[in-house]
């Protein structure tokens, strides 16, 4: 299926990513540099995971795939610096590692980014390192998992390793499940479905809101931080859909249409879509999407697309077209990466 935004939506999304490079990539180094950045001024791997997913974005195009195929090996590479091979089990630190000086705290939500767009990665080039790396993050992603039973509302995946913090999050733990829906994907293996249905259970159990949304977190001792971030409700609606589709079983298609059904009618209200972080947003309508695929609706890709308009039309700078959200801010690279990875949306089918 052609879609008629397709031609501008690619232009953009490609606009949007050479911007992106032109502002923050060091290509001596295969990383990105900004203001406010890790060890050495270089990204943090949060923002550094979405431009990795950006540039994995423009590969699954096929009209620019060759063009970007360099590109995403170079995002291979820079990757590495933040693995942590000492760590047990080994996984990527929050920031870049030196030879003198580790790279920070490890998230577990970060990991699981990452390993998301290295088995997408690997779905698109067959890099055998790439599904490697994506398998070591999970044995760390499933190290998170909670088991103490005189925390509330026992398991779901801990935000960090570090011990300053013990919350369980729906973003530590729902894109566990997507991941390791990905993996069994790939080998079929059913330990990772296994995993994925735990996980799924776990925070549709614990942190489903009686609106049908998901909260934010829970801590040791049960409070619930009840936030409604866009990625939370599309990484379940994404772990709903691949675990239709590896199960049969419909309530899972059915959880995630509820889910998006609720998704957009909250953020429809009083522009709340506009005041998510643009990383959010794009993290929910690709998972938006993946649900559009099976159970088509023409409210999921309207959305993104009035989405997408409103913020080339009102955040761009004409001149760089880079983009800005927070007054007073210089642009950053999570937010460049996220508009490359909206429009890319848009340019799919």
């Amino acid at each position: 299926m052609t879609h008629v935004d397709t031609p501008s939506a690619l232009d953009r999304a490609v606009a949007c990513y050479t911007a992106m490079q032109r502002h923050f990539y060091d290509a001596r180094r295969k990383l990105y540099r900004e203001p406010g950045g890790g060890p050495g001024g270089f990204a943090f791997l949060w923002p550094f995971s979405q431009a990795l997913a950006a540039t994995v974005d423009l590969v699954a195009l096929p009209l620019v795939r060759d063009r970007y195929l360099p590109d995403l090996a170079d995002r291979l590479d820079g990757l590495e610096r933040y693995w942590n091979p000492d760590s047990r089990p080994p996984a990527y630190d929050s920031g870049v590692r030196s030879w003198r000086a580790g790279g920070g705290d490890q998230f577990y939500d970060d990991n699981e980014w990452v390993g998301l767009a290295l088995a997408r990665a690997y779905q698109l080039t067959w890099d055998a390192a790439a599904i490697q790396r994506a398998w070591d993050v999970f044995e760390f992603v499933i190290s998170g998992w909670d088991d103490d039973s005189s925390h509330a509302s026992p398991g779901g995946v801990r935000w960090t390793r570090a011990e300053w913090n013990q919350d369980r999050n729906t973003v530590s733990t729902a894109p566990g499940a997507l991941l390791a829906l990905r993996l069994h994907e790939i080998h079929g293996e059913e330990t990772y479905l296994d995993w994925a249905r735990r996980m799924y259970e776990w925070v549709r159990s614990t942190l489903r809101s009686p609106e049908g949304l998901y909260w934010d977190h829970i801590d040791p001792a049960g409070k619930i931080e009840e936030t409604y971030w866009s990625y939370n409700q599309g990484t379940m609606i994404g772990a709903g859909v691949l675990l239709h589709r590896a199960t049969g079983e419909a309530r899972y298609l059915e959880e995630a249409q509820e889910t998006a059904a609720a998704a957009l009618e909250y953020y429809a209200r009083d522009d709340r879509l506009d005041a998510q972080r643009p990383a959010f947003n794009a993290i929910f309508f690709e998972n938006l999407l993946l649900l559009d695929a099976v159970a088509a609706d023409p409210r999921y890709r309207r959305t993104l697309r009035d989405y997408a308009e409103r913020t080339w039309a009102n955040q761009r700078d004409r001149e760089t077209t880079l983009f800005t959200f927070d007054p007073g801010r210089p642009p950053e690279l999570l937010h460049q990466a996220a508009m490359v990875r909206l429009f890319a949306l848009l340019a799919s089918d």
